[in-house]
């Protein structure tokens, strides 16, 4: 039966990997699209990077396997990627959506997991640390790679954008110089935090699992 409660666990991954992407577009799709993931992009990175530790250490210490929080950012990216291929279906340009980098950063969690010997508060804290400080440098690369997102914004609006979430033109300087190295810095403050929810969120299932 070992075989089966392991399968079974992955199966659970995946459908909360799945439900987790979808909560990542209804709490908050207009830092989700292109029309927004620059204008807004410290946003962005924190929500991106505190909701992928969650998800992603609570399943990895679940299992105790290294690798699992690679394998619960890839069915998010594949996920994405199919409602990417949703809009561009409906006539929407290729850049449209741009799809959140999760891989390389979940990556890091996984090493570090396996290098200090599956050690949880290592895990949490340097762990937690090296995905805030990480996602936001690949999403910056991956934003780069892309078409003006303003020009996306204006010249394809949603057809269900309210009016007050029109983009607007950034004001570069005027806050911060740079929305990486923002983005990265409380990345990596509130990363840990949360990484140490999604812990002890664990204990928590492993209670309900023996009641």
């Amino acid at each position: 039966m070992v075989w089966l409660r392991r399968t079974t666990h992955y199966l659970f991954i995946a459908v909360v990997a799945v439900n987790s992407t979808l909560l990542t577009i209804n709490a908050g799709d207009y830092i989700f699209y292109t029309d927004w993931a620059w204008t807004s992009f410290v946003v962005f990175s924190i929500s991106q990077s505190t909701m992928l530790v969650v998800g992603a250490i609570y399943y990895m210490l679940f299992t105790g396997v290294p690798g699992t929080a690679t394998y619960y950012a890839t069915i998010m990216t594949i996920y994405t990627w199919v409602a990417k291929g949703a809009w561009f279906g409906l006539g929407y340009p290729y850049d449209f959506v741009t799809v959140p980098v999760w891989i390389p950063s979940a990556m890091l969690l996984d090493l570090t997991y396996w290098a200090t010997r599956r050690n949880k508060h290592a895990a949490i804290i340097i762990g937690g640390t090296l995905v805030g400080l990480s996602l936001p440098i690949f999403n910056m690369i991956n934003l780069l790679l892309i078409r003006d997102p303003l020009e996306m914004a204006f010249k394809y609006p949603r057809p269900t954008l309210p009016p007050y979430m029109t983009p607007i033109e950034p004001q570069v300087g005027k806050f911060y110089n740079s929305p990486v190295a923002l983005g990265s810095g409380a990345g990596a403050v509130l990363s840990v935090p949360i990484a140490a929810l999604g812990a002890k969120l664990n204990t928590w299932t492993y209670r309900w699992m023996a009641a």
